[in-house]
């Protein structure tokens, strides 16, 4: 089936459902530099207190849980402090340990974890396209936190719910977008940012060229070119902003075209010219970190950076930046790969009680509005999207990415052999980057497609 294109109206309706997608969708992958959140938003916007939480010491007090969390960005540090507040109301001990970097790598974890039974942990973030693979692992959470789920966007509750369970519940939303150096467009003369792939290019070749004479780790584009996940969902941007459609359409691989095999030879071209040579290393940590210390003139990534580049402990371009939609080819639409993040309980878990109320709480409007303030997440509750305070800590929120179309990767046609078919396409792409034609790995990257749709 060709990637769903959602087209959002409205910058409330970007979070509301950025995010309202019906099938499984991209989410954000695996980091490689920590940083804490906005320092001076979290300072100014504590942890929420935890609800009704007398009542859930006297039930659940001195239980221990390990909670599966982020750790791109400062998102590590915003799930200690709200761990650190639920077990000062509540009672409830919990251990929170990162993920692995990758998202595939995090899939693999898991699913070893629950192949053995095992309730080495409670609480996991699941990545979107996950829980139709998992969900005889997990515990239907409908009959505590149906109610709840009614405040999230609805398109997301839907992709959580396998055979009338929720398996998971909506944590926080993703899409790409492009930051880009203000300051530096308005030196060389430009005006707005680049609207195509070959203006970025030809704009990110003379930004560099002109800041490598004080400045040689300069470069004018970084990304996420690494063999993992986040190639996927930087390369669907590619095809479907391109008109190459999305890797599988109508039930075939359709990876293996003409307009796919331009885009990708584009890039490829760029590897070294006008992005570090090492782009195909980059995760979204590293691609991260160079925009931050002020050596990139333009970065794709998801809007959990936002607050790292705006945070003057952690950034050299504080005020110097900003973000619009990912460009695109000829009269293609720009699109944007959409992400998403839910909690999900370890059936096999020894606390599920406990656990159930730890991901009402992570979940609650009071933590996604911290959330958004302090680490730059997307919102999955609309209440919450509006609020005035969360619309001024995300300028991402802006009308012409709030109207942007979204894509999401081929899980529905996949299913539970997504992961196989997206290592198949991230590998592939990632060797055309690094110097091989696309028309000798397109075709056999389609060939692998094709038996896995068997």
């Amino acid at each position: 089936m060709k990637a769903r294109i959602v087209l959002l109206a409205s910058a409330a309706a970007l979070v509301a459902v950025a995010l309202s997608f019906n099938v499984a969708s991209a989410g954000r992958l695996g980091p490689s530099t920590t940083a804490a959140p906005a320092t001076s938003a979290a300072k100014a916007y504590p942890a929420p207190k935890v609800p009704g939480a007398a009542a859930l010491k006297k039930k659940y007090g001195g239980q221990s849980i390990t909670f599966i969390g982020d750790s791109v960005g400062g998102s590590h540090n915003r799930d200690l402090a709200l761990a650190k507040q639920f077990t000062k109301d509540t009672g409830i001990k919990v251990k929170v340990v990162p993920h692995p970097a990758a998202s595939d790598a995090s899939y693999s974890q898991l699913a070893r974890v629950f192949s053995s039974k095992s309730s080495s942990f409670d609480v996991a973030m699941i990545d979107v396209v996950w829980p139709g693979a998992f969900a005889p692992y997990l515990v239907d959470l409908k009959p505590k936190l149906g109610k709840a789920s009614k405040q999230h966007a609805q398109g997301i509750v839907q992709n959580d719910t396998i055979d009338g369970k929720l398996v998971a519940m909506p944590w926080f939303g993703d899409f790409g977008i492009l930051y880009y150096r203000t300051d530096l467009l308005k030196k060389y003369g430009y005006k707005n940012p680049p609207k195509t792939w070959t203006q970025l290019f030809a704009m990110a070749k003379k930004i560099q060229d002109g800041e490598q004479a004080s400045n040689p780790n300069f470069s004018g584009f970084v990304f996420q070119g690494n063999s993992y996940e986040g190639l996927t969902c930087d390369a669907l941007e590619w095809y479907e902003s391109s008109g190459a459609g999305g890797f599988i359409d109508n039930g075939k691989a359709t990876i293996n075209n003409p307009k796919g095999a331009a885009i990708l030879n584009l890039f490829a071209s760029q590897i070294g010219k006008t992005t570090p040579r090492d782009v195909t290393t980059y995760q979204e940590g590293e691609a991260h970190t160079a925009f931050v210390e002020g050596n990139a003139a333009f970065m794709r990534n998801w809007p959990y950076a936002y607050s790292i580049g705006a945070d003057p402990k952690t950034s050299k371009i504080v005020g110097k930046f900003s973000v619009t939609v990912l460009p695109h080819t000829g009269s293609s639409p720009s699109v944007g790969t959409v992400g998403g993040w839910q909690l999900a309980v370890n059936k096999y878990s020894k606390h599920v009680d406990a656990s159930i109320e730890f991901v009402r709480y992570m979940t609650s409007a009071p933590v996604q509005k911290f959330n958004a303030i302090t680490n730059t997440n997307v919102p999955t509750i609309p209440a919450v999207a509006r609020d005035k305070a969360v619309v001024k800590a995300n300028p991402y929120l802006k009308p012409e990415i709030a109207n942007v179309m979204r894509v999401t990767r081929p899980a529905s046609s996949l299913k539970t052999h997504y992961n196989e078919g997206s290592k198949a396409i991230y590998q592939g792409i990632n060797q055309i980057l690094n110097g091989k034609s696309a028309n000798s790995v397109l075709p056999g990257i389609q060939s692998q497609l094709n038996r896995i749709l068997r």
